[in-house]
């Protein structure tokens, strides 16, 4: 017998894997189900809110993800660039490997649904500001003062999520590793 629970976080999973690749609108919640293996009305018993409340959890457990992602890759390298290349090149790695289907978890969502829906904007918005939260304490720990490590959190956020926007658009790795290039130099500078 599927307990409720496993059910749950199977659609969960699901929804966030869908979401991640195709966007809020694409996704249909006949897929969303049948995807996760389960019955249609089971989608309202665990998510009332709807497909707008799953796509919010969605975001919420694809943003903890990745922020975990991204911490062990700070707490792992011996330097702030290295650290900064390896979550760039981990970025890549899963761009290229799914056809460039998928760029940033939030990107999409963020683009597709925010501005209609607070509940997903609200999921969009946490999730950003929890890795820019992990990058600026990573970058204070590096003796960077709290404002110029959180202006540096900021620059390597944007310009990591632009570059993934546009190598997902082109379907080129070349952005992102114009933008690593980039952020290389600006971190060597900073950290000389």
């Amino acid at each position: 017998m599927v307990r409720r629970t496993d059910t749950r976080q199977r659609m969960l999973d699901t929804a966030a894997d869908l979401f991640h690749s195709q966007g809020y609108h694409a996704t249909g919640l006949t897929q969303l189900t049948t995807a996760g293996g389960a019955p249609k009305g089971s989608l309202y018993f665990h998510f009332p809110g709807g497909k707008e409340q799953l796509a919010a959890e969605a975001v919420r457990l694809s943003s903890e993800r990745t922020g975990a992602l991204l911490e062990a890759i700070l707490r792992d390298a011996p330097d702030v660039v290295t650290a900064i290349d390896r979550a760039v090149d981990a970025l890549a790695s899963n761009l290229a490997e799914s056809g460039f289907q998928r760029g940033c978890p939030l990107a999409t969502v963020a683009l597709d649904a925010a501005a209609e829906s607070e509940p997903i904007r609200e999921a969009c918005a946490d999730g950003y500001s929890s890795w820019h939260e992990i990058l600026r304490d990573y970058l204070a720990r590096q003796q960077l003062s709290a404002e110029r490590a959180d202006e540096l959190a900021t620059v390597v956020l944007a310009a990591i999520e632009g570059g993934l926007l546009l190598a997902r658009t082109r379907r080129d790795l070349a952005p992102l590793r114009a933008v690593a290039a980039h952020l290389h130099t600006t971190l060597d500078r900073e950290f000389s």
